[in-house]
């Protein structure tokens, strides 16, 4: 099986890692059409399928206790979203192809090219057949999406940098409410509006909408609720507005990765009412939901955080929290451990909890401390295994660190974008207001866990390979201020081409090569989608980039300006593709999947060297555009790679990149840089300075 790592960096919305948007295009009832969506990435089960739970209203609906009220079921339009195609074979062959070409030389590619023949004559047609068969015994979901559970939930090496990545919050416009304290009780409470507004089945339903001054209109949502949810998709359709599949949004509340032996769990409780504080690597809970499922004030959350910021315990000696960066096997034994040592109520608490809290102690320095302590930080004030862990720093700088296997970053992003909003506009509490004269060291509980040797030891071995492995991560950083998105529209060319183009030239200027390339996109117009993978390495890319780097003298600016057109019209022909289920990576995944299920012998396609080296994503790439994202980050997905987490703004280009040592990643953002400049000068009509 592929290390599932190398399969991740869509984490981001296109969240593993940094997330994006890009060209979208949608089957229609009958004929194609195309339109525009997201992309979902940030590298990265038992209750596939499952959507959020409706409960009935609380009396009053009291206004503090929702984000907002549809008038549309958040469900409304899932049970009608249309089913993620299985591509032909015969074109996900050729795709496959077309993606190796730039990756291998002439007698590689003839090897390569016989290995698909043999492949697409022989099992791989049998297995395609028996995959077609399969999904349509299976209409309520994906063909994809239990595979890639299991991809995710079978890994065994630790979650943090190999799976989960990071989106850091913009800082309050009202900087007073960058207070650690107010803004930790204004996210909470928000978050918990969230919860309960997707509980009520209140929460606006996600959708792309192509018009919306027909489709995102009061009119419209009155008539599209008594469609009934079998047909609503369809109704939808007809006024170019594309639901999004929210199947993964009950994960985000109350849910866990639980460690277990050759294959982890995903928990969820969704009775709980309680929150996880970390600070300082201690553990408190308190309840969040009274016993009516009503928000507990937010003068008494204000009051619980106060109590636990002002709690001057030394920091534990054998910080639990390290467990969650182990190997998982290592894990899984450790927490049986912990639970034969008396501590299964405790760790269900912690399990079970609406999310996890994280209070650091510091502030953020600059955006490179930004990075990695929102990414790994020292390993002792993060739950990795939860859902998310929601950071706030000293000086109220605050993230959403993820865990990858239960959704991608549709899910996050929307409720990183809602929380953003209704903490900054409509804050619960403000930094005049006095926390509740109410008695915290009763609602809130420290939690002590029972430690034996085996459990030190196995502790301070965690602590050991963390620290060790942390200080081989660099992560850097650059802003290109000359233009962006305003100025590459005008070109007439795709924004995130011009990016891609520009990672391509950076590492053929470093490095003198074309490497395997990943950048992910969402499927989340499907039922039960996940994510797809573009292959920004072309042989239109490979030309272009060449010309920029090793002769640019040879070519006019002219000639330049076409090569880049060339590329961006190819990439957004992938980006369609990929987005509309039609790429080739999840087909072959899938094929692979079902021949060792089957217990079938590996067929030669996935023996071939070239099917290794394209899976080996040197450069792993994700894109996220969202005015509440101040930037995202990820790992690499291979220890000679990049993490590239990017956005085209309006007017300037963000990269944020992490390296391990067998690359460097200062020199790699200043080739980028020189890249970026290249393609401005040509586009300008200048002349490319060596």
């Amino acid at each position: 099986m592929l290390r599932p790592g190398t399969l991740r960096a869509a984490s981001w919305v296109s969240v593993r890692h940094s997330f994006p948007s890009s060209a979208f295009s949608l089957p229609p009832p009958s004929g194609t059409m195309v339109a525009r969506l997201l992309l979902c990435a940030w590298p990265r089960s038992p209750a596939v399928g499952r959507g959020a739970s409706c409960r009935p209203l609380s009396a009053g609906f009291e206004p503090g206790q929702y984000l907002q009220r549809s008038i549309v079921p958040t469900m409304h339009y899932q049970d009608s979203l249309p089913r993620l195609p299985i591509p032909k074979l015969e074109d996900t062959i050729r795709r496959y192809l077309s993606a190796q070409k730039p990756l291998l030389d002439d007698d590689q590619f003839r090897k390569t090219e016989q290995f698909c023949k043999s492949f697409a004559n022989g099992i791989g047609k049998e297995l395609h057949e028996q995959l077609v068969a399969q999904d349509k015994q299976n209409k309520h979901t994906s063909y994809i999406s239990g595979p890639w559970f299991d991809m995710y939930l079978a890994a065994r090496d630790p979650i943090v940098l190999n799976f989960n990545p990071f989106v850091a919050f913009n800082p309050d416009p009202k900087s007073e409410y960058n207070d650690q304290l107010t803004r930790a009780t204004n996210m909470t409470v928000s978050a918990m509006r969230f919860l309960k507004t997707l509980r009520a089945n209140l929460l606006e339903p996600e959708i792309f909408h192509l018009n919306p001054v027909k489709s995102d209109t009061d009119t419209f949502k009155r008539l599209i609720r008594f469609v009934p949810s079998s047909l609503s998709w369809y109704g939808a359709y007809l006024v170019n507005a594309y639901p999004l599949d929210m199947s993964q949004y009950f994960r985000l509340f109350n849910s866990t990765r639980l460690p277990r032996p050759s294959q982890d769990e995903l928990f969820t409780d969704d009775k709980a009412r309680h929150l996880l504080v970390l600070r300082k690597g201690h553990f408190y809970v308190f309840d969040v939901l009274d016993q009516d499922e009503n928000i507990v004030s937010a003068s008494e959350i204000q009051a619980h955080l106060k109590y636990i910021l002002s709690d001057n315990s030394l920091a534990p000696e054998f910080p639990l929290a390290y467990l969650t960066t182990e190997n998982r096997d290592i894990w899984a034994e450790l927490r049986q451990k912990l639970v034969s040592s008396g501590n299964e109520e405790t760790l269900r608490k912690v399990d079970s909890a609406v999310f996890c809290l994280c209070l650091d102690d510091f502030p953020i320095k600059d955006l490179v401390h930004l990075s990695h302590n929102m990414l790994h930080g020292d390993g002792t004030n993060r739950w990795f295994d939860k859902s998310f862990n929601l950071i706030i720093a000293k000086d109220g700088t605050a993230a959403v660190h993820f865990e990858h296997a239960w959704g991608d970053g549709v899910a996050v992003l929307r409720f990183f974008n809602e929380v953003f909003k209704d903490s900054t506009q409509a804050p619960a509490v403000t930094p005049q207001s006095q926390p509740a004269s109410t008695d915290s060291s009763v609602a809130v509980q420290k939690l002590h866990f029972k430690l034996n040797d085996a459990l030190k030891s196995g502790i301070s071995v965690a602590k050991e390979k963390f620290d060790a492995t942390m200080k081989t991560l660099t992560i850097d950083c650059i802003q290109f201020q000359r233009g962006g998105k305003e100025f590459l529209k005008k070109q007439k060319l795709s924004p995130d081409s011009v990016a891609q183009l520009a990672f391509q030239m950076a590492f053929l200027r470093q490095y003198g090569q074309t490497v395997a390339t990943y950048e992910s996109c969402s499927t989340a117009a499907f039922k039960h989608g996940r994510t797809e993978t573009i292959r920004p390495a072309s042989i239109f890319t490979k030309r272009c980039s060449e010309a920029f780097v090793r002769e640019p003298s040879k070519h006019s600016a002219g000639e330049l300006q076409q090569m880049m057109a060339q590329c961006a019209k190819y990439h957004s022909q992938l980006t369609k593709e990929a987005a509309m289920g039609q790429g080739f990576d999840r087909h072959l995944f899938a094929l692979r999947y079902l021949a060792t299920a089957k217990g079938i012998k590996l067929p030669e396609l996935y023996l071939d060297p070239a099917y290794g080296r394209i899976n080996h994503n040197i450069l792993s790439t994700s894109t996220l555009n969202s005015p509440a994202v101040n930037l995202g980050g990820f790992a690499p997905v291979v220890s000679d790679g990049f993490g590239i987490g990017y956005a085209v703004h309006d007017n300037w280009i963000g990269c944020n990149v992490s390296s391990y040592p067998g690359r460097n990643a200062r020199e790699f953002l200043q080739c980028v840089e020189k890249a970026l400049e290249d393609m401005f000068d040509a586009l300008e009509g200048k002349a490319i300075k060596t």
